[in-house]
């Protein structure tokens, strides 16, 4: 069929053209909307400004065709082959090309806007500049695709393979890019702002500079990554394995990395302000420094030789263990339950539930804390459902009252605000502690259960692992089994009387907070 028989029939209506030859044939700049050409032969056409919105290519082959400035919009191309295409702004918005072969075409600044791409072969297409938000490309293989300075916004490459491919400036805020292969990527620059990379490959991939605030890289595979002046701001990093990383002067501000593999990796000058530093694997880190300054500006910079680093970047999470001289009953596990849910919802520092251990003498109720600072805030908090709350927030004051007595220089806190701040956490825990009147009711109810009387010890430890025991009640330990419930209890007796515990010596308290590693805010 000739092109003059084809317009013909379609001026007349007819729009199937299933099957015919059209290789070599020049449509450039013909009307064929909605026709359908599936099955078709169109290698070398030319339909440059031809209008094939709507039209069914479906199974179509189109390898070396010229559709420059094409109008595809909402054309079916699944399954069809567009190798060595030429495509140079070309409108593709919505259409579907699942399943097709576009190695090697051309596509710079075409508009792929909410296409569905899924399973496509797009290795070493060129689509630079390209319009690609929203668009579908789930499990296409893009492997050496040039896809710099294109828009991939909100875009989905869930399990996509982009090995190799160039992404210089690209922007993918917002992109779902979960289990993606990117290993040796070029992401420069790039825009993953609040992006989704769990689980995606990208070792050896160059981020150097780009923008990864808020994105969620949890599981992700880092080694040998560079991430030279990346803004990894509040960024989850959480099981991530950055080995061998090159991190000189990124932004971390605020990132969640537990877990985080940082084995042989450089983070000198990384800005760590308000990020946790527990939790990780730091063997032969490279730090020389780092910035701890809210606003990453250097005004707050901190030096450190080999041995600093390691003590710096911690393994071991603050705790406070609460040790109760008597096994958990189920009474008691509710009643407990209730007023640390009830105090978590006013007192937002206790954000976690403790986890137990129940032996058959002994209850440990241990809290695991963020920050050094914490410890003894939530400490006086932790306590209020005991008969020793009382004494262990008395301890606690005093053992403050010591740290803020002592010489600042002697005790090794370099900068004095920390103490005030220290002071200034207890006095706000305290007044809390008067105000938590929706859990009085719940805290009443504690006071009549034998579990909640029971002598207490209150241990914390900090990053450092250096312990404080700063509340042991005497008659800890000393609870005869063979009494009987019914008489004079050692639980009445213990709570009439007044349990004086002996203070931690200066020397142990000086210690303690000379270790602590202080987190900024």
């Amino acid at each position: 069929m000739t092109v003059e028989d084809l317009l013909r029939k379609y001026t007349a209506g007819v729009y199937d053209f299933s099957g015919i030859d059209l290789s070599e044939a020049n449509l450039s700049r013909v009307k064929l909307v909605g026709v359908n050409l599936t099955q078709a032969n169109m290698s070398v056409i030319n339909l440059s400004g031809a209008n094939l919105s709507k039209a069914n290519l479906t199974n179509a082959i189109l390898n070396v065709a010229r559709l420059s400035g094409a109008n595809l919009a909402q054309a079916i191309l699944n399954q069809a082959s567009l190798n060595v295409a030429n495509l140079i702004r070309a409108d593709l918005n919505q259409a579907q090309l699942r399943e097709a072969s576009l190695i090697r075409a051309e596509m710079i600044r075409a508009n792929l806007s909410g296409a569905d791409l899924s399973a496509a072969n797009l290795t070493s297409a060129d689509l630079r500049e390209a319009t690609l938000r929203q668009a579908n490309f789930r499990k296409a293989n893009l492997s050496g695709a040039i896809l710099r300075g294109s828009s991939l916004i909100a875009a989905n490459l869930e399990m996509a393979n982009l090995h190799s491919a160039d992404l210089v400036h690209t922007d993918l805020s917002g992109a779902n890019l979960r289990d993606a292969e990117l290993r040796k990527a070029n992401l420069s620059r790039a825009n993953l702002s609040g992006a989704d990379l769990s689980g995606a490959n990208l070792r050896w991939a160059d981020l150097s500079g780009a923008n990864l605030r808020w994105a969620d890289l949890s599981g992700a595979k880092l080694s040998g990554a560079k991430l030279i002046s990346t803004d990894l701001s509040n960024a989850n990093l959480t099981n991530a394995s950055l080995v061998h990383a090159d991190l000189t002067q990124a932004k971390l501000i605020k990132a969640e990395w537990n877990g985080a593999d940082l084995t042989s990796a450089i983070l000198t000058g990384a800005k760590l302000y308000a990020t946790s530093r527990y939790g990780l694997k730091t063997e032969g880190i490279t730090c020389e420094w780092i910035d701890l300054s809210p606003t990453g500006d250097r005004s707050i910079i901190q030096k450190f030789n080999a041995e600093d680093a390691r003590d710096f970047f911690n393994e071991t999470s603050p705790t406070i263990r609460i040790i109760v001289d008597a096994p958990l009953e189920h009474e008691a596990n509710f009643t407990l339950a209730g007023a640390y849910y009830q105090i978590s919802r006013q007192y937002r520092r206790l954000k976690q539930p403790p986890t137990m251990e129940i032996g058959r003498r002994r209850t440990v109720f241990t809290f695991r804390v963020e920050r050094d600072e914490d410890l003894f805030p939530l400490a006086y908090i932790a306590i209020l459902p005991f008969m020793d709350a009382a004494s262990t927030q008395q301890s606690i004051e005093d053992v403050i009252d010591i740290i803020k007595g002592e010489d600042i220089s002697y005790m090794g806190v370099k900068i004095p605000h920390r103490v005030r701040q220290l002071r200034a956490a207890i006095d706000e825990a305290r007044n809390k502690a008067q105000s938590l009147k929706e859990v009085q009711k719940t805290l009443a109810l504690a006071a009549k259960l034998k579990f909640f009387k029971t002598p207490t010890q209150t241990i914390l430890t900090n990053s450092s692992a250096q312990t404080l025991i700063i509340y042991d009640n005497p008659y800890f330990g000393k609870r005869f089994i063979s009494q009987s419930d019914n008489n004079a209890s050692f639980f009445d007796t213990i709570s009439s009387e007044s349990s004086q515990y002996l203070l931690p010596t200066i020397k142990m308290i000086k210690d303690f907070v000379k270790s602590f590693h202080y987190i900024e805010e």
